[in-house]
């Protein structure tokens, strides 16, 4: 049975982001609120942890993960990009982007696209997600809460409870949020490629 946390979205309760640390650290799978929709996260370095997630959303081993990142100097740490990508960063960040890179050493390989040795990282322009990488020093490996069978993100953390609370270790509520995923933009070759029209405009990448 998971642990379910009623954080305020805008005030974080640091007593709860430290015991949601401390889930984390101990391989734990948590839920969590983004600015588009919940995700569904582990410690970077948690193969069993990483196992459970793909187990809950029926996931093989190409799927495209995600790095949830505190900042743009989090992001440098583990993908390689050059000046052209950094400035699209820059000005599109935080929010609702996820962006393909190619990995560096830092990301581990069972996490990294097989073919394409490639990792999706974000900055999310939330206050409970931001709380959660400021306390845990390190990106979440996350992925959007799209369950089997589904096209929409999870947004209603009763209804993610009645679901998983069974199959999780933590459930972060921060409210209901927007059902629609992350705009995902490829510029792991250097040029910018929409894969995904999602919550962010992509409009700044044409």
């Amino acid at each position: 049975m998971s642990q379910f946390f009623y954080v305020h979205p805008d005030n974080p309760q640091q007593r709860l982001i430290d015991q949601a640390i401390i889930i984390i650290n101990k391989g734990g799978v948590v839920i969590y609120p983004t600015d588009s929709g919940y995700a569904i996260g582990c410690q970077l370095d948690n193969k069993a942890a990483l196992e459970r997630i793909c187990r809950i959303r029926d996931l093989d081993k190409a799927h495209n993960f995600t790095l949830m990142c505190s900042d743009l100097a989090q992001v440098s740490n583990y993908a390689k990009f050059d000046n052209q990508c950094f400035r699209a960063l820059r000005n599109n960040t935080p929010g609702p982007y996820t962006f393909i890179f190619r990995a560096t050493r830092e990301v581990p390989k069972r996490v990294q696209n097989p073919k394409r040795k490639t990792i999706g990282l974000r900055v999310p322009d939330n206050k409970i997600a931001h709380a959660l990488l400021a306390s845990l020093g390190e990106p979440i490996l996350s992925t959007s809460l799209i369950l089997p069978g589904e096209d929409i993100t999870e947004s209603d953390p009763d209804l993610i409870r009645d679901k998983l609370e069974k199959h999780v270790d933590l459930i972060i509520n921060g409210g209901h949020l927007g059902e629609t995923p992350t705009t995902v933009i490829d510029m792991s070759d250097g040029e910018f490629i929409l894969v995904r029209q999602g919550a962010g405009d992509a409009s700044p990448f044409e």
